[in-house]
């Protein structure tokens, strides 16, 4: 069987790539419990997102576009689920 590269799925949102993204880089991960996504506070998974970004920004986004989105994201995720009981 002829195998290609495995695309992305179709994100309908920007954020929503980003989000992706940033899962796949390792930089985020979603809590187990409540499905928040936490910052894994990885400084080589971002740079790796950025790059990712870069290297292939949705259709009709420049690389400067899609990096800063990448860094947005990051920058309104945390790194504790707003919901879990040890986080008072």
């Amino acid at each position: 069987m002829l195998m290609t590269k495995q695309r992305r799925p179709a994100i309908r949102t920007l954020h929503g790539w980003a989000l992706s993204l940033l899962q796949e880089a390792g930089a985020i991960h979603e809590c187990q419990e409540h499905g928040w996504a936490k910052d894994r506070a990885d400084p080589y998974a971002r740079e790796h997102a950025i790059d990712l970004a870069r290297q292939d920004p949705p259709a009709g986004i420049t690389s400067d576009e899609a990096a800063a989105e990448i860094r947005d994201v990051l920058d309104s995720i945390g790194d504790t689920c707003p919901e879990c009981p040890d986080n008072d």
